[in-house]
């Protein structure tokens, strides 16, 4: 996999995709004020999505890619939905890197 395939940044959220010995982990954190959807951004806040490596089992949203379980979901697009819920932005402006892309059951 190559840089433009695990990350990206759009709206000034930086998402960062990673693969450890257990999970698949999607972070996004908020690098920069954008003013598209007209909401102060909270730079410095951080949520993540993981996966089993196997890819098949439920999501689980974090406030970071160590942290606590916060909730699961079946649907990458749920898990997106509370991702961009955390991050206090609209779920449209959450970049997703192309090797995070198949995520979810």
């Amino acid at each position: 996999m190559t840089d433009e395939t695990l990350t990206a940044e759009e709206h000034g959220i930086r998402a960062t995709y990673d693969e450890t010995e257990t999970e698949r982990r999607l972070e996004f954190s908020v690098v920069a004020a954008d003013g598209d959807d007209g909401r102060p951004a909270d730079i410095g806040a951080t949520a993540a999505i993981a996966q089993n490596r196997e890819g098949y089992a439920m999501l689980k949203v974090r406030p970071t890619a160590d942290g606590d379980e916060l909730e699961r979901y079946y649907g990458f697009d749920m898990a997106l939905d509370h991702v961009a819920e955390l991050l206090d932005v609209s779920p449209g402006t959450l970049p997703v890197p192309e090797a995070a892309a198949d995520m979810g059951m």
